[in-house]
Order: C-alpha cells, then structure tokens, then sequence
C-alpha cells in the first residue's frame, strides 16, 4: 500500500521506517528539516507539507499536538477523498473526533489507533495499537498497522482509541514522576541511587517507567532524548483536561502535570522526560 507518512520525528521515523521495511512505500511529511534530512538517510523522501505529496491510499499521521492535527487537516482540504486516514497521534478524544468529521466529509475514512510503546519498541516493531473504527476500514490498513506493532480493536467508535491512550498517558506520568521522587529521595537518605534502582526495579515496587527512565535519571541532562518534557506537558495536560469534562478525580495526574511544568521552568522542555528529576534539586 502507498503510504504518506506525516510526523517522521524521534518515534515516527522508526514507525515509518517499518512500514517501508514491511513492503509498503512510504513518503514524509514533516516541517522540520532535521528530520527531513534523517529520513533522507533511509531513503525516505520527506516533504514539509502535504500539499506538496501525490494523493496515496493510507495517510498515517504521527503529529506533536491536537492543533498540528486540525492544520494539517485543513492544508489538506478536498484532496482526501478515497484516502484512509490513520491518526496515531496522542491529541485525546475531542481533537480526533473533530479531525473525523472534517475527513469524513471529504470523502476519507478514518482509524482511530493511538501507540504505546515508545521510541525502542517503534525501532522494533514492538508498539501496542489502541485502533478504533469501523472494523472493515481497519482490515483494510492492518498490513500497514501490523507492521509497526500489536493492533488491539478497542471499539468501534472514533475517540476510543484516544480515550484508552488518555488512561495510558495518565499512568505513564505519574510513573515518571514517581520514579524521579523515588531515586531523589535515595540521595536525600544518603543512599546512591544507582545502587538502588536494580535493587527495587525487580520487585514489587518496580514499573516500565523505572526500569527505562530510571537509568537516564542517573545521568545527566544531556543525556539522550527519546520523549521530551514537552511531550508530557501535553499529554499530561491532555489527561487533566479529559478528568475535568467528565469530572473524574486525578489528584495524582495534577501533582505529576505540575513537575513537567516546572521542569520547564527550568529551562529543560527539550530536553528528555527523564530529567524530571532535576526539580528535586
């Protein structure tokens, strides 16, 4: 299948670059140009807008933000029609259900399917897919799903995919978060972290989150970047402003969305989620 690929960042790359390697030729889309330039080194030619790419039959959108979506949507225009839209960008519930209505009277289809997985498990294949949609249009792209990761169906109403990544993101900043109190408070008791995080990350109190941050926090903040501070200010926020439309409770959620602000403060919002840790210091 001809697959336009928008959004060939830190995780979409290796996405696109499994598609590709999967049998599937893929065009990008991106703004930036060093990214432009990193696709080009596996052969995957990027333009930086949509207007400037032929019509193919899937267009898979890994975007930063709900606003990002909206504009490509409308740069996009009437030229969609025939097209099936996947949108595996974290931008919650309402974004990708106006996104939907805007694509479908255009005469597109759309997939709902939000990732899981991060940057390593994307290099690999190894995402987990929360897809919704109508069950035949999502048959139709599962060659082009299934060869970035497990596809899960988790309904057939668009903005279900996106409400089961809101609950992901939920737990996923509150683990960061409570990882980077944990190893701080081991410097606070005199402890060196790095001899406690094996000790505890096998246990009980371990989590995916400590095991694969834990180590970056011990480092320092040039420390590779694999998802930045301001990928979890909005997915964080994204969380918190679902919890308050359907009046749901996340004190822990608020807690945690307040350190990543902070963190940018700090001056650090490019820099790795990990180093969340420095406003312990």
């Amino acid at each position: 299948m001809n697959v336009t690929f928008v959004g060939v960042g830190a995780i979409g790359l290796p996405m696109a670059r499994q598609i590709q390697s999967a049998g599937h030729p893929v065009t990008g889309i991106d703004i930036s140009e060093v990214s432009r330039k990193k696709a080009a080194k596996y052969n995957i030619v990027v333009q930086p807008n949509i207007k400037m790419v032929a019509a193919t039959e899937v267009v898979v959108v890994m975007v930063a933000t709900p606003g990002q979506l909206k504009q490509l949507v409308t740069d996009a225009g009437d030229t969609v029609a025939g097209q099936t839209w996947v949108i595996m960008s974290t931008v919650g519930p309402d974004a990708v259900r106006e996104a939907s209505q805007t694509l479908l009277l255009a005469g597109a289809k759309v997939v709902d399917a939000p990732v899981t997985g991060g940057t390593a498990r994307a290099a690999t294949g190894e995402l987990m897919i929360f897809a919704a949609g109508t069950p035949a249009v999502i048959d139709k792209v599962t060659p082009v799903l299934s060869a970035m990761g497990t596809l899960c169906f988790v309904g057939e109403n668009i903005g279900e995919g996106q409400a089961i990544k809101v609950i992901n993101q939920h737990l996923c900043a509150v683990h960061i978060v409570a990882a980077a109190e944990a190893l701080s408070l081991a410097g606070a008791l005199g402890i060196d972290p790095a001899k406690v995080l094996p000790l505890v990350e096998k246990g009980a109190a371990g989590s995916w989150m400590l095991s694969d941050r834990g180590p970056r926090m011990l480092q320092d903040n040039n420390v590779e970047v694999t998802s930045t501070i301001n990928i979890f200010i909005k997915d964080s926020g994204l969380v918190a402003e679902a919890a308050k439309k359907h009046q749901a409770d996340v004190p822990l959620l608020n807690i945690a969305h307040q350190r990543y602000l902070k963190a940018k403060e700090l001056g650090l919002e490019l820099n790795d989620d990990s180093r969340v840790i420095e406003t312990w210091k």
